[in-house]
Formats: structure tokens, C-alpha cells, sequence
């Protein structure tokens, strides 16, 4: 099944169910009104000149608009590329660059991002051509630009306009929808993996829509649920596990902001009586610590996913107990991997929920393996390993890279795990040495190759370490000139406004060597544990 003939499909089943609800927005959409909507974007995007296979970008916070954009985009067999919301000028150019990106929809503004300025420092052409007609020197494919929100701008289009146009448009989607092949791919979200820059998982309908269906499957979602979801949109949390899985069991999908913040969070589980909460550990704890949380009504909750790093047992006995979630559930996964893999059960112990991912995913595979491929047996610690549908067609123009993660269609994650005899899984390290901070995978190479754009700056390592907050946090050792006076102050101004924020360096030191090994090779893991020592974190 498509994702446009999933969503057909709800609402031919639950036609004035709730599909959405935007508490920021106040606006609620039916299944039928969602379908709808979607066919007049769809029709809008037609008149401006996409065609199947064209990529379009999607570069906003959680609202409306992005969830109309993904479905429209489907049912036309566009490619939807997901621009994380915090991308800075740089990371935007290598996105929309990397994939070959024809229209770009986006939001007006997003905390202190203006989004139509980042894009114009980038192609100052926009601001001098037609809507339509952007013929930028550094953004070659970009053609078409498209703005949310009500703020006319030269070279934009307005995202209500182009919906409006739609809906005056008598085209059959129809064709469009019946050439849509499920194999083929139909989603773009960027992953950090250890080699530098983002690459480009590429998902078909067939990999996210299923993906989507067996985690709700999983938590027991129905028709009769209302999920809450602060999670990113432009993530597979949100993405496939949020407006995928409430599609496929006809449930209503809660957005209480455009961003994630734990009193909104309160307010609409209390208010739209939510059954289902999502978020990673920090989101969590965030909610069960706010100053406000007793004032909340919370019986409703019933069940939710925790998601993106380890849960502490401590934090999900509070998850369970004052937040009422008996049925919680914890999830593992990649981007590559659609993006669940593991689950644990709604009636687990809570041993398993906190000490496991839980149980491979219907119709996935999975092995541990040794350094030599080789398979492990059970309660033996190697690289974990899974195949079946949800596993991607690979990282967009990127073959090379594709080869090296996915070998006789195995996809191999770069985290060491072991199985035991019940068949539960437990992560007990990485094998790569990407950071994962708050639920947002980062590549050391990226800030190690912006970092040494930097003139005073000869080279840069870049590590994770322990946070009580997130998980895990940015921490580099720079070797600087030696004439140099920067400072850790200097070091994180001169990221801030080109890379995401959750990517700049909470912890600068500068040194004169790094530990290494006798052929060479920086020793990672030397650096973090002596970060450690030094920071009394152990």
C-alpha cells in the first residue's frame, strides 16, 4: 500500500474521525477533510511544475502544513526530502545540493531562524525573480520556492495560495496516484553517520508505511486513541511512528506545538484527553520535572513510546507510574531501518523495558555478528545486524557508502548488542562513534570539517560525553595556531550560526597532542574517558 492509498483508505473507513489535531494551531482536520486538503496541495504543486521522481523539501517545525506536504507530496510520487528545522545556512546548501532538490516548502520563521533570510544568503537570486523561476548559482536544482505563513515575499510563493490554486483545479490525481509504485522511493531524511556529512536514507512507501503499522501494532493503537506527539515531524519519530501509524489504525494525532516544550505537552494531553505519548528520554523527564506537572490531569494516558537513547530504569518507573503509561513501550532503530527494528511488548516486565529494546519487529530479521561477520551465539556481544522490508534502498547518490552499511541485505548499525535466549535485545555500546544527544545522531567528522574552516584552527576531535540532561554531549579538542588567542567562547560563536544548534560544542579544551595509537590512529575513547575523569561525570 501507498501512503496516499493508506490515507485513502482511513478516511473511507473513519471519514469524519479526527485525523489531526494542531493545539498550536487551532486547527482540527478529519480524515476526510485530511484526504482532501492534501488532493488540493497535491494539484497546487502539479500547476507549479513538479513532476514524479522531482524532490521537494520540507523545512519547518511540527505544524499542519508539513503533515499536508508529506501526504501531497506522496500521491503525486514526488521524493519528500525532510530539512531539519534547526539547519543552519551550510547544512541547508549541502541538503538541497546533495539530493538535487526542485522546490523547497518552508516555514516563515522557527525560534531565531528566519528561514526565507538563511535561504537568501545562500541564493540571493530569490529575492529578484518570479515565484518559479529561482535560478540560483549555488543551488543549481532549486527552482521553486514556497512559503507557510501570510507574509507575501518576493520570489515566493504563498503555501495557502498554491493549496487554493489546487482547489480550483479540476485534474484527475488519480494517474498520479495509480503510477505511485510502492517500492519506489518516496522520503529523504539525512542521518549523521561517522564519515562526515549527512547522507541521505532513502525510504519507499513500502519500507515507512508497514514500518509505521507494526509500531502501532506494537503499542495497541486504535481508532479509539488520541496520540500525543512533540516529537519532530522531520524525524521517523514523528514522521512514520506518529502520522503513519495513526493513519494506518485510523487514531488522531495531537501536535501541541511546534516544538517540543513539556508544558504544551501537559496541556494537550489534559485537554484533548490523549491515550498515547511519545518522546525520547529528555522530553520526559522534562514533563515529569516541570514545576507545574501536578496540576495536570494525566489518568487519560494509557500507553506511548520512549525512543531515540536509553531509557534509565528510574525514568521509566516515573514514566509508568506518575504519567500513568502501565503500557509503555521502548523502541529501537535507525533512519536506515524505516525506523524500528526492535520493540518491546506492552506487557513486559520492567527488567526488559529498561534493561532491553525488546523483541525483533514482525518480518525482520536480525543477527549478531563478530568483526569478521561471522554469527554470534545467543548472550554473546557483537555488531547488531537486520534485514527484511523496512531496511532503505540505500543513501541517496551515494553508492559507495550504501555498500558499506548494507552487505546481501543486511544493514549493519554500527551498535554492539547482544540477544539473549527469549530472544530480547540489549545495545551495550556503539561501534561507531557517532553522538547521540537528546535523540539527534551527530557525525564528530561534520564539526570536525566545519571546525577547520576556521583559520586558527589546525585540527579538531570531536566526542561524545556523559550528560544527565541529554544523554550525551558535544565535547572537541582543538590544536590551534600558535598565535592564536581563541577561546571556548570564540570556538562555539564561530558554529553557532552555521550548524545546528544541538551539534555546537558544549565542552572545548585545547590541547597540544592527542592520545594515539603506535599506527597512528586518535584514540576516542582515551579523550572521553579522561573528559570523564576531569569532569567527575563517572
Amino acid at each position: 500500500m501507498t501512503i496516499g492509498e493508506l490515507l485513502t483508505a482511513a478516511r473511507q473507513a473513519s471519514p469524519d474521525h479526527e485525523a489531526i489535531v494542531s493545539c498550536h494551531q487551532g486547527i482540527r482536520l478529519s480524515y476526510k477533510q485530511l484526504d482532501e486538503a492534501s488532493d488540493h496541495l497535491a494539484k497546487g504543486l502539479l500547476r507549479l511544475g513538479l513532476k514524479p521522481g522531482d524532490r521537494l523539501g520540507i523545512w519547518s517545525p511540527n505544524n499542519v502544513e508539513w503533515i499536508l506536504t508529506m501526504y501531497a507530496s506522496a500521491k503525486l510520487g514526488l521524493v519528500l526530502v525532510n530539512v531539519n528545522p534547526a539547519y543552519r545556512p551550510a547544512e541547508l546548501e549541502y541538503a538541497l545540493n546533495k539530493v538535487g532538490c526542485k522546490a523547497l516548502v518552508m516555514a516563515d520563521r522557527f525560534k531565531t531562524s528566519n528561514y526565507p533570510e538563511m535561504v537568501c544568503q545562500i541564493a540571493p537570486e530569490a529575492s529578484a525573480c518570479q515565484p518559479g523561476h529561482l535560478q540560483s548559482a549555488r543551488l543549481p536544482s532549486l527552482e521553486i520556492l514556497v512559503l507557510i505563513g501570510q507574509q507575501p515575499r518576493d520570489g515566493f510563493f504563498l503555501f495557502d495560495d498554491v493549496s487554493q490554486s489546487g482547489r480550483m483545479d479540476v485534474t484527475d490525481l488519480q494517474p498520479y496516484k495509480d503510477a505511485c509504485d510502492v517500492q519506489s522511493p518516496v522520503n529523504i531524511q539525512f542521518t549523521s553517520g561517522t564519515t562526515g556529512s549527512p547522507k541521505g536514507a532513502t525510504l519507499t512507501h513500502h519500507n515507512i508505511v508497514n514500518n509505521g503499522f507494526y509500531v502501532g501494532e506494537g503499542i495497541a493503537l486504535g481508532e479509539q486513541d488520541r496520540l500525543c506527539a512533540p516529537v519532530p515531524l522531520y524525524h521517523c519519530f514523528g514522521m512514520v511512528m506518529g502520522v503513519l501509524a495513526c493513519a494506518a489504525h485510523r487514531a488522531t494525532l495531537v501536535l501541541p506545538d511546534d516544538a517540543f516544550d513539556p508544558l504544551s505537552t501537559l496541556q494537550a494531553v489534559e485537554n484533548e484527553r490523549c491515550s498515547v505519548l511519545y518522546g525520547v528520554p529528555t522530553m520526559f523527564s522534562a514533563i515529569l520535572d516541570s514545576s507545574e506537572f501536578e496540576t495536570f490531569a494525566v489518568d487519560c494516558l494509557r500507553t506511548g513510546i520512549v525512543a531515540g537513547a536509553v531509557c534509565p530504569e528510574v525514568l521509566m518507573q516515573r514514566i509508568i507510574g506518575d504519567l500513568n503509561m502501565q503500557e509503555v513501550t521502548n523502541c529501537y532503530g535507525m533512519t536506515e531501518t524505516s525506523p524500528v527494528s526492535f520493540q518491546s511488548g506492552v506487557d513486559d516486565d520492567l527488567v526488559k523495558r529498561t534493561t532491553t529494546v525488546g523483541r525483533v519487529h514482525p518480518h525482520v530479521e536480525v543477527k549478531v555478528i563478530d568483526p569478521e561477520g561471522a554469527i554470534l551465539p545467543r548472550g554473546v556481544r557483537g555488531e547488531v545486524c537486520t534485514k527484511g522490508y523496512s531496511v532503505m534502498q540505500g543513501y541517496w547518490d551515494d553508492d559507495e557508502r550504501t555498500t558499506e552499511s548494507i552487505v546481501d541485505g543486511w544493514m549493519l548499525t554500527g551498535d554492539e548488542g547482544v540477544l539473549d535466549d527469549d530472544g530480547y535485545c540489549s545495545i551495550v555500546g556503539r561501534i561507531k562513534d557517532t553522538i547521540i544527544r537528546g535523540g539527534e545522531n551527530i557525525a564528530p567528522k561534520e564539526i570536525e570539517e566545519y571546525l577547520l574552516t576556521h583559520d586558527d584552527i589546525l585540527e579538531a576531535q570531536a566526542f561524545g560525553v556523559p550528560d544527565e540532561k541529554y544523554g550525551e554531549i558535544v565535547c572537541v579538542w582543538i590544536k590551534k595556531a600558535p598565535d592564536s588567542d581563541m577561546n571556548e567562547a570564540a570556538v562555539q560563536d564561530y558554529c553557532k550560526e552555521q550548524i545546528a544548534h544541538f551539534k555546537v560544542p558544549a565542552i572545548v579544551r585545547f590541547v597540544d597532542e592527542y592520545p594515539l595509537t603506535v599506527t597512528g590512529k586518535v584514540q576516542k575513547f582515551v579523550m572521553r574517558e579522561a573528559m570523564i575523569k576531569a569532569l567527575k561525570l563517572a
